[in-house]
């Protein structure tokens, strides 16, 4: 196997086929053969672990946390930090040769749970390791399903480790998914199977966040956020992680820099226990594939708390802080572990040195629609409904992301018939969250759940709905599906989905490059999986008119 890059987990992937150059997303080759290879030594590690546990030999929390660290490290836009993986696939190794000493069956261990890392460079190692290795393009194609799935799965559960929650099902489950991932004795069926208890435990992982963050933060309300800026200089924080946030909040209390939210950083403000901080000012911007020109303007620094990374500007590039998972060569980054409080005063002494931010709009946007909020309303809506007020409700959750076909959304939205309301959570929201849509009898007609993961509130509430309309399926909701992905924890919402029964999701603006002829045909005759077409044919199609 030769030392060509090779990579096709994102929807952005080139000419939807695979990344073979330089990553479309700023990754290099030899950053990618290192997330290759990290990958490998984790499903290595994880056949470990999956082995102790069936000899009865309990695993310790911070395996578990290592695995799923490692999994989120290599997520699209995470991590472009060459020595920073380096270091973690030696620290996985490590830990994986302590661990192969407990076993008391060591027959048929695969290589990947052998390998030491001391015969071969990581390197040459790498070469050998990556997507291509799997020759069967079927096999192949589910093998990287799952692990897309995951990795999906890996970042949620460590935004709820973060705030110290685990769930050791969950935890065994990933790995035990990654060391099947190694056996070359599972059939397509076998692992079309897996993917879809991939979705199962995806189901239960995003649960687990859920709790955590409602518990640490109380329930999502409705809250119009302000989009414009103050006259102190700020702080301006992206990502997901909200415990990172809570602790800077914390931080910044009484120095005289305000925070701001960035892209999947939004709904933060719909929660309760963030609003009594008065310098916790408003968002700023818009989804991730804008923040060269935003991150720009915004002139104080930036943290990054987990993937969305585009490759910084030189001009702004000595303001970009990383933590967690993240990481860019040459920014400096903030360490901390499971249960620690972070040390962000270098970033805060950095920001009172710097200009407020330059103002690039006005005005508010509304959400918190999640789960608890939107059945407080239930009986409003379930009137609206049965009046036929609202006709349906179209789910336009996931990712945005930087290609021109993404304005299909906007179109979609713009054009949507009046009677229709919108349910969304994550950054494809940015496409439509700032159009003036109106509302149904006060129901605004985008309800706005949160971030990518609060794809669990919209999936709860279409499972309550259909509890009060006494149907049998899920499918018979007036509801349809239209969602964007990008990158692989758009992967786990929709393995979650189908593993509740939702049939007939469209998936834009591409089908997933991973998905081979044979995997994408089991995808659309068992679950009428569909791309989409353009906004008046889909117009049609869900709604029966024209546009």
């Amino acid at each position: 196997m030769d030392n060509k890059m090779f990579c096709y987990q994102c929807q952005e992937t080139a000419g939807c086929k695979g990344c073979t150059i330089s990553g479309v997303c700023g990754k290099k080759p030899e950053v990618a053969a290192m997330q290759d290879l990290l990958v490998y030594a984790t499903k290595g590690l994880s056949f470990v672990t999956t082995r102790m546990r069936e000899e009865g030999t309990p695993v310790g929390k911070e395996v578990n946390h290592l695995v799923t660290r490692n999994l989120f490290i290599t997520i699209t836009n995470a991590n472009f930090d060459r020595t920073a993986i380096r270091k973690a696939i030696t620290e996985t190794l490590q830990v994986k040769q302590g661990l192969l000493g407990t076993l008391k069956n060591k027959n048929g261990l695969p290589d990947a749970a052998i390998w030491n890392g001391a015969e071969d460079s990581f390197d040459a190692k790498a070469a050998g390791v990556g997507v291509l290795a799997t020759k069967d393009e079927d096999i192949r194609s589910l093998r990287e399903l799952i692990t897309y799935g995951l990795k999906g799965l890996s970042a949620y559960s460590k935004h709820a480790n973060a705030l110290l929650q685990d769930n050791e099902e969950v935890d065994a489950f990933i790995q035990k998914a990654l060391s099947r991932t190694l056996d070359d004795t599972l059939s397509v069926d076998d692992l079309v199977a897996l993917t879809l208890e991939t979705g199962k435990y995806g189901v239960e992982g995003m649960a687990l966040l859920d709790k955590a963050n409602t518990e640490a933060y109380g329930n999502p309300e409705v809250t119009q956020v302000d989009i414009g800026v103050r006259k102190n200089p700020g702080i301006l924080i992206s990502g997901h992680d909200l415990r990172d946030l809570e602790m800077l909040l914390e931080q910044t209390k009484g120095t005289g820099v305000d925070v701001y939210t960035h892209s999947e950083m939004l709904p933060a403000h719909y929660y309760p226990a963030f609003k009594k901080y008065p310098h916790f000012a408003g968002n700023y911007g818009n989804a991730w594939w804008k923040q060269k020109e935003e991150f720009e303007k915004f002139n104080g620094p930036i943290l990054m708390t987990t993937n969305c990374v585009v490759p910084p500007a030189e001009s702004y590039k000595d303001r970009l802080w990383t933590t967690g998972a993240a990481g860019f060569p040459g920014c400096r980054h903030i360490d901390g572990a499971y249960g620690e409080t972070k040390d962000f005063s270098a970033i805060i002494e950095q920001a009172k040195k710097c200009p407020a931010p330059t103002e690039i709009e006005t005005g508010t946007i509304t959400g918190g629609f999640a789960h608890e909020q939107v059945f407080a309303l239930a009986d409003k809506v379930v009137d609206a409904v049965k009046s036929g007020a609202i006709r349906k409700f179209v789910v336009m959750a996931g990712c945005d992301g930087r290609q021109k076909s993404r304005e299909y959304y906007t179109e979609f939205a713009k054009k949507l018939p009046k009677d229709v309301v919108i349910l969304t959570a994550g950054c494809a929201k940015y496409k439509y969250n700032k159009l003036d849509l109106g509302d149904i009898g006060g129901i605004p007609r985008v309800l706005d759940a949160g971030q990518c993961n609060d794809s669990y509130s919209l999936a709860l509430i279409a499972l309550k709905l259909k509890e009060i309309f006494g149907l049998d399926d899920i499918n018979d909701l007036p509801i349809v599906f239209n969602i964007a992905w990008y990158e692989q924890k758009a992967v786990i919402v929709l393995l979650a989905l189908l593993y509740l029964g939702v049939k007939n999701i469209h998936l834009g603006p591409t089908l997933p490059a991973f998905l081979s002829p044979n995997v994408a045909k089991v995808l659309v005759d068992n679950f009428g999986i569909a791309g989409i077409g353009t906004v008046d044919d889909d117009l049609k199609l869900f709604f029966g008119e024209e546009a």
